[in-house]
């Protein structure tokens, strides 16, 4: 029973309820689940980046130990399956077709060409092995400037020029006049290199279809489970929606590249059709290297327009966004409605102009991963700023305050379309300056000038949009998707309550979170609150978890469904009080008659009552559960500042990041320990970016860094200690006046650690620019570079 209780979860910092079952071993993941029957498949991959297949001689492994059958294009052909679609569309978008399995041409290392179906996964994975394949070589081309060089091979015969879309966004002549008008001009020409998202699950597909019914189950390691339901049955199978049920249960870590619908998903749901039993996949980490949609990959000239005194006036940008083989489900939209709209940060900047160029190239295709275009633009934003502020003599921290929007200016409309909902960026500085004692770093930096240990300050001011909306506006602009949330709120007789919602949980704390805001909507213990998620079979309709919206769209669905709740419980309240509704108030999970205590039901006395109906309001429905769905009126707009602090070997070039300090505000936080959790591993991802890994290629579209040999992940010993802090501005969109956190560290770190290399590097040697990732050659070339081209001192 259901115990009254008079504080607030909202705002604690509760340890996570799904962790232990994380730590202990005892989660259940796709990979777990083994079904009655089920055999395994193994992906026959291209070794080419581009390449025609001239023959594939099933026989050469029909009698091999296990092998019940190979799959070929032809297969999925034959069985009418449609091409994986593209989920947002941009005017004259070339979307070429991406089928399950390459028929006549594979366009990547690692795309699927065949699949070995047999008895075990490794009498699968030695067959795959072993299937002879036979490949005609085509050149292929591997970044933005080999394929849009003039002659260039095609990617694919109907994208010409390999120019998937052109796109741009502000006022060119307004930008232009404010260029005119500058004292200086800062120019910039970076690369945002490629990178390979590594969550601690491969990803994973185990398909069920029954003929009896024709139902087919798929387990899977998705974000969106929801999402994957509507694109497999309505366009790749052609079925009834009805017919597929998607389950999503634990999965460790997506950071983006497990929104998408993957080939080897339609592949077991077609394979457990053709044989009768169940089929599994699971990614070797080789496998995902090459087959993971993989982020950034952006080749930029900018243009910052300033006053003698600092103050912006235009910004000017031109990208190479390269997408790599296909168009994948948001690659469209991240290097465009996720990148340009939020080149003005948080400072005014009367003008902007931007154009983006997706380009096609025989690499992995490149999709959303962490951050999804914020920290492309936060990146840009950011590095320019600083040079900005050095070129101008001008302390960094102080050329960021005198730009930045000011609080009496919201909603704020820039020049880039988005309108912020609140925002109040200088406490946010002076709160992070403070933490990490900015003056006494700048006269450290001042004394180790020179010597063999030299130290960089990267101090960046940012902004993130999330929460996408509303539904009608991200229609407008090519969305293929609605961006409302949906929650169910079931309480049982026994007054225990379980939550359902279309978000999905995959490292974020959902499981602890939503029921803190239950928890104090309905005024109980949050020992009787459940959470239920990742199952098509069981919940609302949902969009799933991505662009940090979970809280800020689906939190406020799931509040406006409490609140139904207990309007409901009120009115049972007042029959049974014999009162009426106005005069009945809710207090630590009691209804009372208000001015007489003595007069109350208990929560779990209203459920009973509810389910049993036996003295009950005529004109009231008998129950206890509410729907609601949430469709947000805009973005929301958290912001911060993060400052890094790094130490350079001058004689070695290493870099070592000293320290650390985020402050961000993301409105009122539900769980600050979850949330600095969040801002934690998001800070560990950003610093990975800027001084280790890197997805690089050879010009013939070979991955060069495709395990953990070559790909530099970061380790414990290489982040600090991380300091936090945070500011509360509440967004107006919701009725939680959240915001989401679940980027925002890897949205500000890869800036403020390149900005802190940068430093370091300007103010010993003059350095203005490297491209990350900041290896210790890298930065050891540059000193010595820069220091061998400074005029030597003449002899006494």
């Amino acid at each position: 029973m259901s115990e009254t209780r008079t504080d607030k979860y909202f705002g604690q910092a509760l340890k996570r309820k799904e962790d232990p079952r994380f730590i202990t071993g005892t989660g259940n993941y796709t990979d777990d689940m083994v079904l009655h029957g089920m055999v395994h498949a193994a992906m026959v991959r291209s070794p080419y980046a581009h390449a025609k297949i001239t023959g594939i001689n099933t026989d050469s492994v029909k009698d091999m130990p296990g092998v019940i059958r190979v799959l070929t294009g032809q297969d999925v052909q034959d069985a009418g399956l449609g091409s994986i679609p593209v989920g947002w569309l941009l005017p004259d978008l070339k979307t070429p077709a991406h089928p399950a399995i390459a028929l006549t041409e594979a366009n990547h290392v690692g795309d699927i060409v065949a699949v070995v179906i047999a008895e075990t996964r490794a009498q699968a994975e030695d067959a795959a092995a072993a299937l002879e394949v036979d490949y005609e070589a085509l050149p292929a081309v591997a970044t933005t400037h080999a394929a849009l060089a003039d002659g260039a091979p095609l990617v694919h015969d109907d994208v010409p020029g390999n120019v998937a879309f052109r796109w741009e966004i502000g006022d060119e002549a307004a930008t232009t006049e404010a260029f005119r008008g500058a004292a200086r001009t800062v120019r910039v020409k970076l690369r945002n290199h490629r990178l390979v998202a590594n969550p601690i699950e491969p990803r994973s597909s185990l398909a069920q279809f029954t003929p009896a019914g024709g139902d087919y189950l798929l387990y899977t390691t998705s974000q969106n489970p929801h999402i994957h339901r509507l694109i497999l049955a309505a366009f790749v199978m052609s079925i009834p929606e009805h017919k597929l049920r998607v389950i999503s249960p634990d999965v460790g870590g997506g950071f983006g590249t497990k929104i998408f619908q993957y080939q080897e998903e339609v592949i077991v749901l077609l394979a457990s059709r053709l044989i009768g039993r169940p089929v599994k996949w699971t990614a070797r980490r080789s496998e995902a290297f090459v087959s993971d949609a993989q982020g950034r990959d952006h080749d930029t000239e900018a243009e910052l327009a300033v006053s003698e005194d600092g103050k912006i006036l235009g910004f000017r940008v031109n990208t190479h966004a390269n997408l790599g083989a296909y168009q994948t489900l948001f690659a469209p939209a991240v290097p465009t409605y996720l990148y340009g709209t939020l080149l003005n940060g948080v400072y005014k900047m009367p003008a902007i102009h931007a154009k983006v160029t997706g380009v096609m190239t025989n690499t992995v295709p490149v999709d959303a991963y962490r951050g999804a275009g914020r920290p492309e633009a936060t990146y840009l934003i950011e590095r320019i700023v600083d040079m900005a502020a050095h070129e101008l003599n001008m302390d960094p921290a102080e050329l960021r305050r005198q730009n930045f929007i000011q609080p009496d200016e919201f909603p704020y409309q820039t020049p880039v379309a988005l309108v912020y909902d609140s925002g109040d960026y200088e406490p946010a500085l002076d709160q992070a300056m403070q933490m990490m004692n900015y003056t006494a770093l700048r006269d450290e930096q001042a004394r180790m000038k020179g010597g063999k240990k030299i130290l960089g300050v990267g101090l960046i001011s940012f902004l993130e949009a999330c929460g996408l909306a509303p539904s009608a506006l991200v229609g407008q602009l090519g969305a293929q998707a609605g961006q409302w949330e949906s929650s169910l709120v079931r309480v049982h007789p026994t007054g225990k309550v379980e939550l359902y919602t279309g978000s999905h949980s995959h490292g974020q704390g959902h499981e602890t979170a939503f029921p803190q805001i239950a928890a104090d909507e309905l005024q109980i213990p949050i020992e009787d609150i459940e959470l239920i998620h990742g199952d098509t079979g069981r919940m609302p309709y949902g969009w799933g978890t991505y662009g940090s919206r979970s809280a800020a769209v689906g939190g406020s669905a799931l509040k406006l469904a409490l609140q139904k709740i207990t309007a409901k419980m009120k009115k049972i309240a007042a029959h049974l009080l014999e009162a009426s509704e106005d005069d009945i108030e809710h207090e630590g999970g009691v209804f009372r008659i208000k001015g007489a205590p003595d007069k109350s039901k208990t929560f779990f006395d209203i459920a009973l009552m509810a389910h049993l109906a036996h003295n009950y309001p005529a004109d009231l429905e008998p129950g206890l559960e509410a729907t609601a769905f949430y469709d947000p009126k805009n973005f929301v707009y958290p912001f911060g500042t993060h400052i890094a602090v790094v130490e350079i070997d001058t004689d070695t070039g290493h870099v070592k990041l000293r320290g650390y300090g985020s402050v961000d505000d993301c409105g009122p936080l539900i769980n600050p320990l979850i949330a600095e959790g969040q801002v934690h591993g998001g800070v560990a991802q950003g610093m990975g970016q800027a001084l280790l890994e890197e997805a690089a290629y050879d010009e013939d579209g070979n991955l060069l860094a495709g395990t953990y040999m070559e790909y530099a992940m970061p380790r414990a010993d290489d982040v600090p200690f991380i300091q936090h802090g945070h500011t509360v501005t509440p967004s107006p969109h919701n009725p939680l006046g959240v915001k989401g956190i679940g980027e925002a560290g890897t949205i500000a770190s890869t800036a403020a650690v390149a900005n802190a290399v940068m430093d370091a590097l300007w103010h010993e040697a003059g350095i203005a620019h490297l491209d990350m990732p900041y290896t210790a050659e890298k930065v050891w070339r540059a000193l010595k570079d820069a220091r061998s081209s400074q005029p030597q001192a003449a002899d006494d």
